[in-house]
């Protein structure tokens, strides 16, 4: 399973004097089981390049082509590409609108003709793997939290039983703890589902975590496209386009530049404290030898005044 694309161009206000290109000449291309983060400065183009992975826009110029069928071939299905590529939007209002929290789950489900058994065991089942509790489940979704609500607008796609779920900035606006939770649940479903995630953020510590590989968007191109450690190796051309590498990044490059013996690659918290346990665990051993040295010099000095 795999989602190409090439070539792939988008014009705004296409032969009008307000002409503007949000995607110019994208091509790359998504396998099954990636955790792919895709950043931007705001106006990159990353919104505008998910949507036509599900077909919600159609490019003006360029293929894309999901497990090798060409998406805009005629007669090609749009509502079966939706349901294996679910796309969440940055505001779940814009995706929430029945009258409770299991009803609005059912709707993806429901549209697929499936039984109702089915329908209402794929809602429960969505609804526990956002960690959504059940005392929830028959309020309006308009009464929750915003990571409630984020959270009920993911289970909404989960219920259709996605190959690849697609998420634009889910975290915004969420305090520190609801952020970790629902990237924590992206995560496990990532882990355990062995689904194909990609994971639109500002936050680079984010996406320096758990991503497998970064697409960086610029002005409507692709300008990066690899692993996160090479991606932000590239950190002061990230500056030049609006944007910056993990705040460990800045960190371990300035005890670079202080003699410390750090690797320059590091980009989360957990491999920075790995690596400098590492060099006081190497220090500690190298004091403790020097100092036995130092005694063991001593007590010789002592036999040969008392001989």
């Amino acid at each position: 399973m795999s989602i190409k694309a090439e070539n792939l161009n988008y014009i705004y206000s296409q032969g009008t004097a307000y002409e503007q290109y949000a995607l110019k000449d994208v091509s790359f291309e998504i396998t099954d089981g990636e955790f792919v983060g895709l950043i931007g400065h705001t106006g990159s183009g990353k919104s505008t390049l998910i949507q036509h992975l599900n077909g919600l826009l159609r490019a003006n110029s360029g293929t894309i082509c999901y497990n090798g069928e060409n998406i805009y071939a005629d007669g090609y299905n749009m509502k079966a590409l939706r349901g294996k590529v679910g796309l969440v939007f940055q505001y779940p209002e814009h995706q929430l609108f029945e009258v409770d929290v299991f009803t609005d789950v059912c709707f993806g489900p429901k549209n697929q003709a499936l039984p109702k058994e089915e329908i209402e065991e794929r809602a429960k089942d969505a609804l526990r793997a956002v960690g959504l509790e059940e005392r929830f489940w028959r309020q309006s979704p308009f009464e929750l939290s915003g990571g409630q609500k984020r959270r009920v607008a993911i289970a909404g796609v989960l219920a259709m039983q996605p190959e690849v779920l697609i998420l634009d900035e889910p975290t915004a606006g969420l305090d520190p703890k609801g952020r970790d939770e629902i990237l924590e649940e992206i995560s496990e479903l990532h882990k355990k589902r062995h689904m194909t995630i990609i994971l639109v953020s500002h936050s680079m510590e984010d996406i320096a975590r758990y991503a497998d590989r970064i697409i960086v968007m610029n002005h409507g191109e692709k300008v990066f496209d690899a692993a996160p450690k090479e991606v932000f190796a590239h950190y002061k051309e990230l500056e030049k386009i609006g944007l910056a590498a993990p705040q460990i990044t800045y960190i371990v490059h300035g005890l670079r530049e202080h003699g410390v013996p750090i690797a320059d690659d590091i980009t989360t918290v957990e491999e920075a404290r790995e690596a400098i346990l590492a060099l006081l665990g190497k220090t500690d051993s190298t004091k403790k030898r020097s100092g036995k040295k130092g005694v063991s010099k001593r007590a010789e000095g002592k036999a040969e005044q008392r001989s």
